[in-house]
């Protein structure tokens, strides 16, 4: 029963933990979608920047995400020669 317990604990820290790249490559998608129609956020003093910090939200979340893909796949060993290590 612990055990179980515990497995459940693991997986919600593993979840919490994949949603937050989500957020960030989503809130770089937004932000670049403001920037093509003229809409400057707070923060940021001009447009190009905005789009620039879009674009690396959006690379650095995406780049997480596909990271854990494919290091869970390699521990599966479902992955084709030229990716394993």
């Amino acid at each position: 029963m612990l055990f179980e317990r515990d497995l459940y604990m693991q997986r919600i820290i593993a979840l919490i933990i994949m949603l937050v790249p989500g957020f960030i490559a989503a809130l770089g998608i937004k932000l670049m979608r403001d920037t093509v129609f003229g809409v400057l956020q707070p923060p940021i003093p001009f447009l190009p920047l905005q789009f620039l910090v879009g674009l690396l939200f959006f690379l650095i979340g995406l780049g997480f995400v596909a990271g854990f893909i494919l290091h869970r796949d390699r521990k599966r060993n479902k992955v084709q020669n030229r990716f394993k290590k």
